[in-house]
Formats: C-alpha cells, structure tokens, sequence
C-alpha cells in the first residue's frame, strides 16, 4: 500500500519524496519487502498478485492460507520474507507489479486463457519483453470491441477500478448502422430501460457533425455489453464499437494491436481515482 506521506506528495506538497524504484525496462515498481519486515497477510497475498486484499481476507477466514504450513484465520496476521505461504495449497511470493495499456483488436478475447484457442489479449503481449505470469486485464472488452484495456497484476487497484462505487469513466466512440436521431441521444441521456435495469449516458457528443451514425458517449457503469445493449435497445445495429478512454488512459499513440506500459504519473493518477 502506497505510504500515506506517499499519496500528499502527489496532490501537491513540496515535501520531497523518494522516486519510485523502476526496472531498466521502464516498469514502476513499488517498493521491494525488506527480509525482517513484518507484512500482513492480506497485502502479502495481493501484492502477490492471486486477488485484492479485501479477497484476500476472505480467503483467510475460510481457511485456505497456510503459513509453515499451518491453516491461519485471524485476521492481521504478520508473515515475512522467509515464510511459505501458501493459497490453495500453492506457494506465493510477493511480485514487482506490471502496468500496461493494449490497444485492444477486433476478434480477440479479453481473458488470460481460452479453451477454443482464440487469441487472448495476453497474446499480444511480447513475454520476451513482460514476464506475463499473474497478469490480467481490468474488466473485459467485446470480442469486437476496439480501444483501451489495462492489463496489470495489481490486484488492489483492479478491484477498485471495477468496484461501482468510483464510477470510473468510460468513454466509447460507437458507429451505427444508420443516422442516430437526436431525439434517440435524448433517451441516452435520460436513460434505456435494459433487462438488467435502466442506463443512461453520462455525456454524448457527435464527435463529426457530418457523420451522424457516429457519435461518443460516455458512462461510468461496467455492466456487460452495456453500451452496445442500449444503442441496439434503440433499433440500431452497432457497427463498430472502440473504447478511447477509461479513467485517465487513452490510446493515444498507440496503434491497434500495440501496447505499452503506463508511466508513474498515469499509476499515480489511478491511485489518486481510486483513493489508494
């Protein structure tokens, strides 16, 4: 967890800090655990990239951590470096943790395995390049679904970025099958009734004036196929459908089927987003 003295310096204080440790490839790493150093349980579980704390703590009161060996339920328990502990019955250790933004393709699934051997968006990742092992992408995108996707293992700030309650924005360029009459973005607006309930846009433009079937709109729900459902529950087809930004990430400078690791900044301001 980022150190409190952490998180001030970055909404604006003058008190110096330490840089973030990074790899010669570019990667921000928090900092490494000290051998003596006492961890609680749950963070050491996360930052071994199997969930977030919070699951973390769940996993722990139904028994399924062991350390040395023997079953631990108390919450705030302390391990360190030299323990074997163990989730499942399988040894973690805690991990440098990976950012990355993929310009998400057409005709790829967004999952780390598929059993069909469809390409996944881990696929795309050069492993010569990122240790792939514990990464995962942050909500899924559409088979057909174009646009920005974070693939990270951080599990605290995954589970954050996909927990309702931080209404992360999402904004999505979408092309229909025909003109989109303003009276149809008004119901956007004022919100669809889809069988999972209602949804509305939070804003909507037509991003060309002269290209009505085009038009952008963003939400800050993660319902499946969201955006598609409520353009389709206007009898519109969707042509196509790219997602060019999700919180403060955009694919900018990134070209289809690319990837690249966030920055300090971009990390921070996700942090920041999510009040870690």
């Amino acid at each position: 967890m980022t150190k409190r003295s952490d998180r001030t310096d970055r909404r604006g204080s003058k008190r110096p800090r330490k840089r973030s440790a990074q790899s010669s490839s570019g990667t921000r790493r928090r900092r490494a655990f000290e051998p003596g150093e006492d961890i609680r349980l749950n963070k050491y579980i996360a930052r071994s990239g199997v969930c977030s704390r919070r699951d973390a703590d769940r996993l722990i009161a139904e028994g399924k951590v062991t350390v040395n060996g023997d079953a631990v339920t108390e919450m705030g328990t302390k391990v360190r470096l030299k323990d074997t502990v163990q989730v499942n019955g399988k040894r973690i250790v805690p991990e440098h943790l990976t950012w990355i933004l993929l310009n998400k393709p057409k005709d790829t699934i967004t999952t780390t395995s598929d059993e069909r051997d469809r390409r996944t968006v881990l696929d795309l990742i050069d492993r010569k390049k990122v240790d792939i092992d514990g990464l995962f992408p942050v909500g899924r995108l559409d088979r057909d679904t174009t646009g920005v996707l974070l693939i990270t293992n951080d599990g605290d700030l995954a589970h954050r970025l996909m927990h309702p309650s931080f209404e992360i924005t999402k904004m999505y360029v979408v092309t229909a099958d025909r003109p989109i009459e303003d009276a149809d973005l008004d119901r956007l607006r004022s919100g669809i009734e889809l069988e999972d309930g209602p949804a509305a846009a939070d804003r909507i433009v037509r991003p060309d004036p002269s290209n009505p079937t085009v038009i952008g709109l963003s939400i800050h729900e993660g319902r499946n196929r969201q955006v598609r459902r409520m353009i389709e529950a206007l009898g519109y087809d969707v042509r196509s459908l790219e997602r060019v930004r999700y919180a403060n990430l955009s694919t900018k400078g990134v070209r289809r089927g690319k990837w690249r690791r966030l920055d300090p900044d971009e990390v921070s301001a996700l942090y920041r987003q999510v009040k870690l």
